[in-house]
């Protein structure tokens, strides 16, 4: 491997570092400030055990949630981090397969979209079965 080559192989890990520190600081961040805002707009209530309740309908969906984020109500951001976290490995995958393509690397850029493939299946389509 040339010194060039080293040099961008080097640059790329960097920014794929830097992608993945941006992604979970900024989704650690959401949930911190969701939370924030959340205990000091509710009073703890009395939690019954007995009875499970699910998130309200409105934080079910992507739309739903970027709704109640945008409100400023804290469990909008604090799905709206969860959402950012799990977005993370997912762009970095997207960035591996750009990376891949501009080395000119096909075997890599298909086993990276293989990757992608399995990785939004199982996050839009695999609990359908």
């Amino acid at each position: 491997m040339t010194a060039p080559d080293l040099r961008q192989d080097q640059r790329m890990d960097q920014i794929m570092a830097m992608l993945l520190r941006s992604g979970v600081l900024l989704a650690a961040s959401l949930v911190f400030i969701g939370g924030v805002v959340y205990l000091s707009r509710h009073d703890l209530p009395v939690i019954n055990y007995r009875v499970f309740q699910g998130e309200p309908q409105e934080l079910r969906t992507v739309s739903g949630i970027l709704r109640e984020a945008a409100k400023f109500h804290g469990r909008g951001l604090i799905q709206l981090g969860l959402l950012v976290l799990i977005a993370t490995p997912v762009a970095r995958v997207l960035f591996s397969v750009l990376e891949f393509l501009y080395e000119k690397d096909g075997t890599y850029v298909a086993i990276t979209l293989i990757v992608l493939a399995l990785l939004s299946y199982s996050l839009f389509g695999g609990g359908r079965l």
